[in-house]
């Protein structure tokens, strides 16, 4: 025998959402020239220049040290320590405080200044001088600077990333696609910009020859500024994502943190941990790397040649990111990340556990570490980012929590630079490859406990699932008694008036919804 349910009514907390969901529909937005993937690719695609200045590090490095190491080696050993250290401080501080007012003011105001300061220091590094031609003083601006085009770096994750992400959930964007595009337009970028960086100073010397360094490395931390210069004209004509202009909060005063600690710490501390993690993992990578270059060529090998591995290494990233790309809708970044994680903890494993033997077949040594960093670019490298902007928060809080953990990742592989020496040390008994033995396997073994978090406590993503979180949170603190109908720029108190002039002739929407 049927029977007929009763129809429940709406809760509180569903009234309220519908009727907010209803005023802000109904205000007229203002259409942007970019659209779809360009829009996408135009928030994240700065993140190449990212890449490109924090990679130009390294030649720079090598180049300086043939000009002047012999000029005052201590007094270079401690500008090259500071050079990298920097960079590091300079970074966290932009990721942090600019989580914070990519929430409060908005990304596009992030994405701008990153554009604008980055372009700024880029420049003033490539010209930098030191007073009366000192060489201290040559150093002492470089150091300066560096860490003043690491706030630039650190501000463009929290802004430019979030952006991109919320983006993909746009009008015009294929639903099918919205990870793969997320991934092509930041980590992607992010790893093209590691190429270019190592292949740019080699035809730097191709063209000015080894006579002219001085001129090779100025310009190459100079074109650090084209690209986000190129790109600062599109994000001057963008207007906020609608899941920005919806469902920010931008008054801090009136930010729910118990609730959002109550409902999202435990992802947001998984995401911390897992990108705390990966980063530790990555600096036994460059021991491979180093041991690589080290053994291909010979001690008096050309600068040319040196420059050319860089760039061999650097490739291998490629192919990983491209692939992670193309799978991340299709099983969810989630899940693509523990592969990546399992595939580069045996890729890792193996190089560490059968050194003895690859040591001496060079070509098979670089081929199986080209895997593991590949694994590491199909995983964690493409899709912390996007967890970290898509799982852990919702909108309100979307660019704070992604500062949060991409500091924390960064202060994970500035710790483990000097904690990986000590082990190594202490590990060694006299033996000249100790740092392989050990560091490969502990590092193997965090990717491994990084999977395991990551399974256990990051939910997984699907198409729209920042607007389906937005609607869940939006309830949740109605819910819990909170207003919001302030929340998003579209406040009810503007759109209201907006309504009663716009009202379609179908009768209101809101309306609609008061008389349920």
């Amino acid at each position: 025998m049927a029977t007929i349910e009763a129809e429940h009514p709406p809760s509180f907390a569903e009234q309220k959402f519908e009727r907010v969901e209803a005023i802000q529909e109904a205000v007229p937005q203002k259409k942007q020239g970019l659209h779809g993937f360009a829009l996408i690719f135009a928030c994240g695609a700065a993140l190449f220049s990212d890449g490109y200045v924090n990679a130009i590090s390294g030649p720079v490095g090598t180049i300086l040290s043939i000009i002047y190491k012999d000029t005052n080696p201590a007094a270079f050993a401690r500008f090259k320590q500071l050079f990298s250290s920097l960079a590091f401080a300079g970074t966290v501080l932009g990721m942090l405080v600019f989580g914070v007012l990519s929430d409060k003011i908005g990304r596009k105001f992030g994405m701008i200044f990153a554009s604008l300061w980055l372009a700024l220091f880029s420049v003033l590094s490539a010209g930098a001088y030191g007073a009366g031609g000192s060489l201290g003083g040559l150093y002492a601006a470089l150091i300066a600077y560096r860490f003043l085009i690491g706030i630039a770096i650190g501000a463009e994750y929290p802004a430019g990333s979030v952006a991109a992400s919320e983006n993909t959930e746009g009008d015009g964007v294929n639903k099918k696609r919205q990870q793969m595009y997320f991934s092509l337009a930041t980590n992607t970028m992010i790893d093209w910009g590691f190429v270019i960086a190592a292949f740019v100073p080699l035809v730097l010397v191709w063209i000015c020859s080894v006579d002219h360094l001085r001129l090779v490395w100025r310009i190459s931390l100079g074109l650090g500024a084209v690209p986000p210069l190129i790109l600062l004209y599109f994000r001057t004509k963008m207007e906020e994502s609608k899941h920005y202009q919806k469902s920010s909060i931008s008054k801090y005063s009136q930010m729910p943190w118990g609730l959002i600690l109550k409902r999202y710490w435990v992802r947001l501390l998984a995401i911390c941990v897992a990108w705390w993690i990966y980063d530790w993992v990555t600096y036994p990578a460059g021991l491979y790397s180093d041991y690589i270059i080290r053994n291909v060529l010979p001690e008096n090998a050309s600068l040319q040649r040196n420059l050319g591995w860089g760039v061999v290494i650097n490739l291998f990233y490629i192919p990983g990111t491209l692939l992670g790309a193309l799978v991340n809708d299709r099983i969810g970044p989630k899940y693509t990340m523990i592969i990546g994680l399992l595939v580069q903890a045996v890729f890792g494993f193996a190089l560490s556990g059968g050194y003895s033997n690859l040591k001496n077949h060079i070509a098979g040594f670089a081929i199986l570490y080209g895997l593991f960093l590949s694994a590491g670019e199909f995983g964690p490298g493409n899709n912390l980012g996007l967890l970290a902007s898509k799982a852990a928060g919702p909108t309100a809080v979307r660019g704070t929590f992604y500062g949060i953990a991409a500091a924390v990742g960064k202060i994970g592989a500035f710790v483990g630079t000097y904690v990986f020496d000590p082990i190594s040390n202490s590990l060694s008994h006299n033996n000249p490859d100790a740092d392989i033995y050990t560091t490969g396997p502990i590092g193997s073994g965090l990717a491994l406990v990084s999977a395991a978090v990551v399974f256990l406590f990051i939910p997984n993503i699907g198409e729209d699932g920042m607007l389906k979180e937005d609607e869940e949170f939006k309830k949740y603190l109605a819910a819990n008694g909170y207003d919001i109908s302030q929340m998003g720029t579209l406040n009810a108190n503007t759109s209201q008036d907006t309504l009663e002039s716009h009202a379609s002739s179908q009768g209101s929407p809101v309306k609609e919804v008061e008389q349920k």
